[in-house]
């Protein structure tokens, strides 16, 4: 192998792990579809520098390459959801808002739907901020944001473990 093949493998290496890395930064947090379509560009180059490597054996087709990175891609997509339904995660909203009545409803809309918020006051760089913390579980963030109408600043931060205090009941 000469050295121009040694720098191309090297190369799709780096680009190779460093796919890897962000698709699963993608997928933590859970950017499916962005971490599915990086998950199968790493196959592929790592697929093309597989086959430069081992050469002279048999070499996959273009297909088979397409395939094999599909379902990799696929098994990226599948795998955050079954994380997302068997892990059944908690998050914390946290909500940054001006202290203004529309604020206070907005919370009191919240409690409305069955959710524990717990109202923080602090000082923003224009005044005062009403903070909203929420902790709840992952597909409960849709329904609180909702109550924003894309006002203030929203945190989502995963919360590795949760014991007592308020929380809205399973709907079966």
């Amino acid at each position: 192998m000469d050295v121009l093949g040694l720098v191309l493998i090297f190369c799709a290496r780096i680009l190779d792990v460093s796919c890897g890395t962000v698709r699963i930064l993608f997928l933590v947090r859970g950017k499916r579809i962005m971490a599915a379509a990086i998950g199968f560009v790493e196959v592929m180059v790592y697929l093309t520098a597989l086959g430069r490597i081992l050469g002279g054996g048999r070499e996959m087709t273009i297909i088979q390459m397409i395939v094999y990175g599909s379902g990799f891609s696929a098994g990226n997509y599948i795998g955050s959801l079954l994380e997302e339904r068997l892990l059944n995660a908690f998050v914390m909203v946290e909500l940054i808002m001006e202290k203004t009545p529309e604020t206070k409803e907005m919370i009191e809309n919240i409690r409305n739907d069955g959710h524990g918020a717990t109202v923080i006051y602090g000082r923003g760089r224009s005044g005062i901020r009403t903070i909203v913390k929420i902790i709840c579980r992952r597909s409960d963030i849709p329904s609180i944001t909702a109550h924003t109408k894309n006002r203030g600043f929203i945190c989502i931060t995963d919360v590795k473990g949760c014991t007592g205090g308020y929380f809205r009941l399973q709907r079966k």
